[in-house]
């Protein structure tokens, strides 16, 4: 770390005096000259390990099989939304549980093969077969098929509805959220006998044995076990991407041959990093202004910085920078700060009293400054968490803050007059400073905010799957990646599988990952009263019905949408990691966003860039 923070003292010494100063905010950190050809030099951390789309958990194979594999979809990387690749358009049907997709014509394997429908099919039924083995197998196994994850031992619930109707009895309006006063009566019968329908539209597919089918060589229909509006960007996963033939050409050591059909095709496999070069046979070639790609290897964040200072390379991701390269490095307008799409949160135990009662659980995560954890604890690294997705749907949107009053309130509606009525929290996380210097922290808003004490236990990190399992706990630490914009597949991956099933990155902090056969526990019986936190807002409409009032008793009961999280509260989502890059700024279109997904095919080069001479030393 000595080299760099050596570099970036240097670079902020201005005048004769030596005087240590603030750089000013328009200066960049380099202002190297730019390539005269179409040339990106990416440095984005270690040497990849495969080529395979599957395997594809995180930088820099992300990188690697967005830019060389093109999916049905691309997404926005500024709006986030799903953008056409070899699907020209989509539409849905039976509420968002069948997509059709139209594949264009003119989409080629770098051999000259035409993409096909089938090409996905066989891809996809790839992903299934690989199960956990694939990456976030969670957030693609809603597609009819692909094993469902809460249950090793079942197939795929195929036909499985979000519920019967008549399972709650409509009461009066009071009470009930903003973000449900507009829905009518009549407007929820009618989504009520929709649903009817849609079940028995459900026992019909049961028939589908796989969830992707080639009607015609350019038409794929997909068939998903729960209704996705947002299916589309789902669809533009890494691991959703087609590879060429069975995949063998993608096991071993990694090989520039390989048939791929993305804007960009691999040219060599270096020991210091990838080369990829503007592929010839991609439909839209003339589009694409970049000719190349170098993926550069960095040993470490020193080595990155130095080249990036030295001109060696256009941008540098997935770096680790120390806290002091961080702050010194802020001011500089080509260092960029991104809110990452990973959430730290603490589960509830909603098969035990008290924590039955959402008036309970709101309470608890009310209670809460997440502003002061993120500030004081994580060195400005995180950013609070007032809900469950990083991605930005909006200012008017249903929020989980610091309110002590209301809190009190509820703790008084749900039968604790006094805190000594309240059990002991049992907050159980794992072994790391940083999350036992949060939980002490949380536990002491606690007691101060509501009177309520806190045991924390300390689990190693492979130990947290059996408490989860065993339900040993009240509360338990959770860390979740979230790579896609797909809201119903974060939702469902956030609170569909065990603690480790979880890649630490999400900390900010392990960064390591276990997989593993996981079994659900029989479940409890449910509580005699198990819906009591829910009857000041029992006005709630029918339409709703099936994402809050969570059975407690079936755990494949799945919140599909952040908006009825943020009611029901099954979690306290507690900040977001964030992510760090340097972008000269002659890279025109290389845009940052939560997903750490930029779209390679619109990025270039602006040769003729020139640095203004008045601003800066």
């Amino acid at each position: 770390m000595f080299v760099c923070l050596a570099v970036l003292f240097a670079a902020i010494l201005f005048g004769s005096c030596g005087q240590l100063n603030t750089p000013d905010p328009e200066v960049f950190y380099s202002e190297t000259e730019p390539p005269r050809v179409q040339e990106f030099r990416w440095s984005n951390g270690r040497m990849p390990e495969s080529f395979d789309p599957l395997k594809a958990a995180a930088p820099p194979e992300t990188d690697l099989v967005r830019a060389i594999y093109e999916g049905l979809t691309e997404i926005d990387p500024k709006t986030l939304e799903a953008l056409p690749a070899v699907a020209l358009k989509w539409e849905a049907a039976d509420e968002g549980r069948e997509w059709t997709f139209q594949l264009r014509k003119d989409a080629k394997w770098t051999n000259g093969d035409k993409v096909t429908a089938e090409d996905f099919v066989r891809s996809w039924k790839r992903a299934a077969e690989a199960g956990k083995d694939a990456a976030h197998f969670a957030h693609i196994s809603n597609i009819r098929g692909f094993k469902d994850p809460l249950d090793e031992s079942s197939s795929a619930h195929a036909a499985e509805d979000l519920g019967k109707p008549g399972d709650r009895a409509a009461a009066r309006t009071a009470g009930v959220p903003k973000l449900f006063q507009n829905q009518t009566p009549g407007a929820a019968a009618e989504k009520g006998a929709t649903a009817g329908a849609a079940e028995a539209a459900g026992e019909a597919e049961e028939e589908i044995e796989f969830g992707a089918v080639a009607v015609e060589p350019h038409i794929l229909k997909v068939y998903l076990k729960k209704p996705d509006a947002q299916f589309p960007k789902l669809a533009a996963h890494p691991v959703l991407r087609p590879v060429h033939g069975d995949g063998s050409a993608l096991e071993g050591e990694l090989r520039a041959d390989i048939v791929t059909n993305g804007a960009f095709a691999v040219a060599s496999v270096e020991k210091d990093g990838v080369v990829l070069d503007r592929s010839e046979t991609y439909f839209a070639k003339s589009s694409v202004r970049l000719e190349k790609i170098r993926f550069v290897v960095a040993k470490d964040a020193d080595t990155a910085l130095a080249e990036y200072r030295a001109g060696k390379v256009d941008a540098v991701t997935n770096t680790e920078f120390e806290p002091l390269a961080l702050k010194l490095l802020t001011p500089y307008v080509d260092f960029r700060r991104t809110r990452h799409s990973a959430l730290n949160f603490y589960e509830f135990n909603r098969t035990k009293a008290p924590f039955h009662d959402r008036r309970v659980r709101e309470a608890l995560a009310i209670a809460i400054d997440r502003k002061r954890l993120a500030e004081d604890f994580t060195d400005g690294a995180m950013e609070p968490a007032y809900g469950f997705l990083p991605f930005v749907q909006g200012n008017d949107r249903e929020k989980i803050e610091e309110d002590v009053e209301r809190a009190k309130d509820l703790l008084l509606k749900a039968g604790f007059g006094s805190a000594d009525d309240f059990p002991v929290v049992r907050l159980v996380i794992n072994r790391n400073d940083l999350q036992q210097k949060i939980a002490k922290e949380v536990a002491s808003m606690w007691k101060e905010n509501l009177g309520i004490e806190t045991d924390i236990v300390v689990r190693e990190f492979e130990e947290m799957e059996a408490v989860w399992k065993a339900g040993d706990y009240d509360l338990i630490r959770r860390g979740a990646v979230l790579p896609t914009s797909d809201e119903t597949a974060n939702m469902l991956a956030i609170f569909g599988s065990p603690p480790n099933e979880r890649t630490e990155e999400a900390a900010g902090a392990e960064g390591r990952q276990v997989k593993g056969p996981v079994r659900y526990p029989d479940p409890p019986p449910p509580l005699p009263d198990a819906n009591l936190g829910l009857t000041e807002f029992d006005g709630l409409p029918p339409s709703v019905r099936d994402e809050l009032t969570i059975q407690i008793s079936d755990r494949r009961k799945a919140i599909l949408t952040e908006e009825a999280a943020v009611f029901e509260v099954p979690a306290i989502p507690l900040y977001f990691p964030t992510s760090y890059s340097l972008v000269k700024p002659y890279v025109l279109g290389f845009d940052t966003n939560p997903l750490d997904a930029p779209l390679l095919r619109a990025v270039s080069i602006d040769s003729g860039w020139k640095s203004d001479p008045n601003k800066g030393p």
